[in-house]
């Protein structure tokens, strides 16, 4: 196999060495350092020697390197021979972050890694094997240690059974790559067919190979490049290692046997007895399998199969365009008689129900747990508190919630950045924590749960909670309309203005005001929303609501003239018909209608999209109360159509960005009809009304 063919499969160990990084780092963020649990340790073993193996299959020399010496200290670890410590734990870490930027740069996402850092990496791993090193000045330098060399050995591997999906013209092509490893013999027996002319394919192939390889490290490499099932790999002649040393002096007593008797009477006395003849031991049979995945982050299925992203799209949106078309013609059967056409319409209600549960079935393909999201975040806050000198302890709940593999991708950022924020302003120093009466180890909590059609996410700290007189002082320095009857949520919002900062310095983990202004900005493009609740000295939640997926949209219909437009639900809180005289103007700059006892701003719909012609009294008409942004906004339409799923599609995409709306879906009728940006509404009504006042 030429290295065009082997590179086909460095997709595969990518993402394999990817997992094995992720599950190994997973656990030295977990494991007791003083009492370790040996399923742990080997299990961290195994990633390390898995992604040794597949490496130097695909010739990727320094990953290699790394991995060997730390399989080499973790081999020590878990045979009781080294204890654990946080320094090891630290340089495993480190040797992690090593390893994924190594990754990245082969699979060409990064800068190569200089090999001086992975010399020094290796060094620093080396010097837990030998603690106690330093020698007195002037010492004489101590004998090197022996060093085992592999000795050749005899390996047979056999493959088959053959079928269209692995065949003799697939193990031709595995030939090229095994001959690298050593003498390669093919010791298949021919078939009685062949012996009386007939081609008839072997059942397996079989061949011997001298090797300086293990089994174990054959059939690691092995399994980057064939079905696990249908290789078996055998050890046949195993041989001992040969120590790389000079060879000892003759012992006196093997000269003697020389000298006595001058060769012809030999004293019994003098006379080592004969060797043993070595006996010989069964073949070593090594299972080949494909390599472990120790503690993923996020439990996957071993039937499960690598499928790529865009052909998951491909099927989404052709999933979405079958929908448009079920709705189509449900939408134009409705013109006719359903007792003289009960058959057409027992069929489109079987097309309906097949259809919804097809479209359910793949978008479930795109659901991933939100724990993919979740395991990072132990790292983040470990190597922060110790960087801050703070002792925090972070929780997570509901990490097997799922949603859109796009909307976790999308909403690890701003986590990031919540998570670094409570640790760095919430969460105190431990002695200001005991002087406050709390233990010392402050506490951080992720949660994810579904609610309704969303999912919703929360960061929570114990912490000194926001300081209210604090950020009201700094918006007002900032020269903010601001007042101090303003409600708490009113006032925890002005921590997402841009530039906005209470931090007292400028730190490489805050203070200069970005970040918060960032995370709102990325929410509301995903169709969410944040909010923060808070207590002084108590601590703080802050609560993200998002769209369980970005491709499909639960929405509400509404009219105005004779188009149809799509509200997100999500924004809707209700719904109401104004009375007579109830929509009031402000000093002529705009409407407000009181509900409940709160004026809210009134926008109509036909203002923001410049449709003349289309207004009517309000009385006559919906209002629809709206929230975004901690505001909420009436929007005026004429009329409430009805309550559906609607398939997203992206109008900067196919035409261009139009203020206000957000995207587009196709009705049944074929239609298309523009699904409106709440937030941008909200925010147009309060800017209208902050000029009234």
């Amino acid at each position: 196999m030429t290295d065009t063919d082997l590179a086909q499969f460095h997709g595969v160990f990518f993402d394999e060495a990817a997992e094995h990084l992720a599950g190994m780092e997973s656990l030295l963020l977990a494991i007791d350092v003083a009492a370790p649990e040996a399923e742990q340790l080997n299990a961290i073993f195994r990633a390390a020697h898995s992604i040794k193996g597949g490496a130097a299959t695909f010739g990727f020399a320094e990953i290699a390197e790394l991995t060997h010496e730390m399989e080499t200290v973790f081999d020590r670890v878990r045979k009781g021979e080294m204890a654990l410590s946080a320094a090891l734990v630290d340089a495993f870490l480190a040797a992690g972050d090593l390893l994924k930027a190594m990754l990245a740069a082969r699979r060409g996402d990064g800068a190569s890694v200089d090999s001086s850092e992975v010399a020094a990496l290796c060094a620093r791993l080396r010097a837990f094997l030998d603690p106690g090193g330093a020698r007195p000045q002037g010492a004489a330098e101590p004998p090197a240690p022996s060093r085992p060399v592999p000795a050749p050995r005899t390996v047979e591997i056999e493959f088959g059974p053959f079928d269209a999906k692995f065949s003799c013209a697939d193990v031709d092509k595995l030939l090229a790559d095994l001959r690298g490893f050593g003498e390669l013999e093919e010791t298949t027996a021919p078939s009685p067919a062949k012996r009386r002319g007939r081609a008839k394919p072997p059942a397996v192939r079989r061949f011997r190979i001298r090797t300086e390889v293990s089994a174990t490290d054959l059939a690691d490499a092995l399994a980057f490049m064939a079905d696990p099932e249908r290789v078996k790999v055998a050890e046949v002649e195993p041989a001992p290692a040969v120590a790389e040393q000079t060879p000892p002096a003759e012992e006196p007593r093997a000269a003697a046997v020389e000298d006595a008797g001058f060769g012809l009477f030999v004293d019994p006395a003098t006379v080592a007895p004969p060797a043993p003849e070595p006996r010989k031991e069964p073949a070593k049979v090594v299972e080949l399998k494909a390599p472990a995945k120790p503690s993923a982050p996020a439990g996957g299925d071993a039937s499960s199969i690598r499928v790529s992203v865009q052909k998951v799209d491909q099927l989404i949106n052709l999933v979405g365009e079958l929908v448009i078309t079920q709705a189509m013609l449900a939408q134009t059967a409705s013109r006719a008689d359903p007792v003289l056409y009960e058959a057409l319409f027992n069929g489109l209600a079987q097309l309906e129900r097949n259809t919804r549960d097809l479209q359910e079935a793949a978008m479930s393909i795109r659901m991933m747990p939100i724990s993919f999201a979740f395991s990072r975040f132990p790292r983040v806050v470990r190597d922060l508190a110790q960087k801050l000198g703070k002792e925090v302890e972070l929780h997570t709940v509901g990490e097997g919630t799922e949603l859109d593999k796009s909307v976790i991708e999308a909403i690890v950022d701003p986590l990031t950045h919540l998570v670094r924020n409570s640790l760095d302003h919430g969460i105190e120093l431990p002695a200001e924590r005991v002087a406050k009466g709390k233990v010392a180890k402050g506490t951080i909590t992720l949660r994810a749960f579904h609610h309704g059609g969303n999912i919703v996410i929360e960061v929570s700290d114990d912490g000194a909670g926001l300081n209210r007189a604090k950020i009201l002082a700094k918006a007002r320095e900032r020269g903010m309309n601001v007042s101090d009857d303003m409600a708490d949520a009113d006032v925890w919002q002005l921590i997402f203005e841009p530039g906005f900062s209470t931090a007292s310095q400028v730190t490489d983990v805050s203070g200069r005001g970005v970040g918060m202004d960032v995370v709102r900005r990325n929410i509301k493009q995903l169709g969410g929303r944040i909010d923060i609740e808070s207590a002084e000295g108590i601590g703080t939640r802050i609560r993200i609501r998002l769209p369980l997926t970005l491709a499909i949209l639960d929405g509400m219909s509404v009219r105005l003239g004779r188009e149809i437009f799509i509200l997100p639900l999500t924004f809707i809180t209700e719904s109401l018909q104004p009375a007579p005289g109830a929509v009031r103007s402000l000093q002529g700059r705009g409407q407000v209608i009181s509900v409940r006892g709160e004026y809210v701003p009134v926008i109509a719909l036909s203002e923001v999209l410049g449709m003349a012609g289309e207004r009517q009294r309000f009385e006559d008409g919906i209002l629809v109360i709206l929230e975004a942004e901690g505001g909420k906004t009436a929007l005026f339409v004429d009329e409430l159509v009805g309550q559906h799923q609607v398939v997203i599609k992206s109008l900067e995409t196919n035409y261009r960005k139009v203020p206000g709306i957000s995207g587009a879906t196709i009705m049944g009728d074929g239609r298309v009809a523009l699904i409106l940006d709440v937030a941008y509404l909200v925010g147009r009504a309060h800017s209208r009304l902050e000029k009234a006042a």
